[in-house]
């Protein structure tokens, strides 16, 4: 399942663009093998850590980011799937989930330009649910933020 950046980019219409691409996946060994497969690599060498994969020549990014989604608090039946050309799906947090997550991370202080992120697709979804994102952000912020906040 797609989270973090690639699942902002996907709802904000490539308006914010990331690069990278967060996965939740149960099955993290099966997951990189295929990566392997296809020409990823572990970059190595001074300036170059990382716990992800990269394909050197298309330049994408891949990391598994945990085993669960968003640590077992997101609504599964809220997951999108979207068609990836003829016989493929590509699965997505929801959105409500991913402006919560958001702002959990605006919350934690490291780093601030995610309530701009979270604001933005706000904005974009004027039909979202409401009372599920703002019960969300007030998990992932430890009740010091709420849906009002995305108002500013």
């Amino acid at each position: 399942m797609l989270v973090g950046g690639a699942a902002v980019e996907f709802y904000s219409g490539s308006t914010i663009s990331t690069g990278d691409f967060d996965i939740v996946t149960a099955r993290q060994d099966q997951f990189e093998d295929i990566l392997r497969k296809h020409g990823f690599v572990r970059p190595s060498g001074p300036g170059k850590a990382t716990r992800g994969w990269i394909h050197p020549d298309l330049q994408l990014g891949f990391e598994v980011v945990s085993s669960s989604l968003l640590d077992g608090m997101a609504d599964r039946d809220r997951i999108v799937m979207v068609r990836v050309g003829t016989d493929g799906f590509a699965a997505f947090v929801s959105l409500e989930d991913m402006v919560a997550d958001r702002m959990g991370q605006y919350a934690s202080g490291s780093a601030p330009d995610m309530l701009d992120q979270a604001r933005t697709l706000y904005r974009l979804y004027s039909d979202a649910d409401r009372a599920y994102m703002d019960a969300r952000i007030r998990h992932e912020t430890a009740g010091d933020y709420g849906i009002e906040a995305l108002d500013g």
